[in-house]
């Protein structure tokens, strides 16, 4: 498992690691990047639901434009050589996808709540 992160490290940020010596490094340096992206899913949980319904509609318009940055990134991750990421990559552009397409339509919908009766 080990050879496959110092495989991935190596292609992200353009330099040779020796495998046998920075082997523990690599996972190391990913245990680390793990902790933190489980932190950020608790740290979000909570943030999220101490929103009151009314700013809803706005912070779903701000997230939108924060998924469409993930979508480049998840294109741009599913267009490298790695087979791991290439699968990541496109299971990202896919759900990221679902999310700005959702969230538009929730948006539209809490909008057109607004509008006058004609």
């Amino acid at each position: 498992m080990g050879k496959l992160f110092c495989r991935a490290f190596e292609k992200c940020w353009g330099f040779r690691l020796n495998r046998l010596k920075n082997e523990g490094i690599v996972m190391e340096m990913f245990l680390m990047s793990f902790t933190v992206f489980v932190l950020a899913i608790f740290v979000g949980f909570e943030v999220i639901t101490k929103i009151p319904p009314t700013l809803h509609t706005p912070l779903m318009s701000g997230s939108n434009a924060i998924s469409g940055i993930t979508l480049v990134g998840a294109i741009v991750s599913a267009g490298t050589e790695l087979w791991v990421t290439t699968v990541l990559g496109f299971l990202s552009v896919v759900l990221a996808t679902i999310n700005v397409i959702g969230g538009f339509m929730v948006t539209n919908r809490m909008l057109a709540m607004f509008k006058k009766k004609s």
